[in-house]
């Protein structure tokens, strides 16, 4: 489908809703599996995310700055399933090869977050390639994966299986 009506029609948002539900929830399990394996605690985790916004004083605000954080991570999730989804309408590759797009995408926006963080009021810490590592995979497999199936499942037929 050419017609714009066609690139936002009804399938969209059902891709974005999916796409970023699913990448969302993985992506914070992931977090807290993972980075509490490291020690960290659910609520600084999630302060930690709402520094981004608030600097330090995140982590004197309790379960309402967590409760941020959390809302900032699904924003983020959402925006992420948003512009694969956009971007996936107008360049069929990227539905025709899900597997493919979803690994670069997700390590693309392991590294735009990177560029964000480091741009934020959040704390900022020494490189470590073993975290790098850590934090691709879980990109790749809880952010890019699904955003990506979810928009292959929800593109037109078309789009997906031509």
């Amino acid at each position: 489908m050419n017609t714009r009506a066609g690139l936002l029609g009804p399938r969209l948002w059902p891709a974005i809703l999916w796409g970023g539900l699913i990448c969302g929830v993985l992506d914070i399990t992931a977090a807290l599996v993972v980075y509490g394996a490291f020690g960290a605690r659910p609520i600084p985790l999630l302060q930690g995310i709402a520094a981004g916004i608030l600097g330090s004083r995140s982590f004197e605000g309790g379960l309402p700055t967590a409760f941020l954080g959390l809302l900032c991570h699904f924003f983020i999730a959402f925006s992420a399933a948003t512009v694969f989804v956009l971007i996936s309408r107008r360049i069929p590759f990227l539905v025709h090869n899900t597997l493919l797009s979803g690994v670069l995408y997700g390590i693309a926006v392991y590294y735009f977050m990177q560029g964000v963080v480091r741009l934020s009021a959040a704390r900022h810490f020494p490189f470590s390639l073993k975290m790098m590592i850590i934090g691709v995979v879980i990109h790749i497999f809880c952010v890019g994966l699904p955003i990506a199936i979810a928009a292959r499942l929800f593109s037109t037929r078309r789009e997906a299986f031509s």
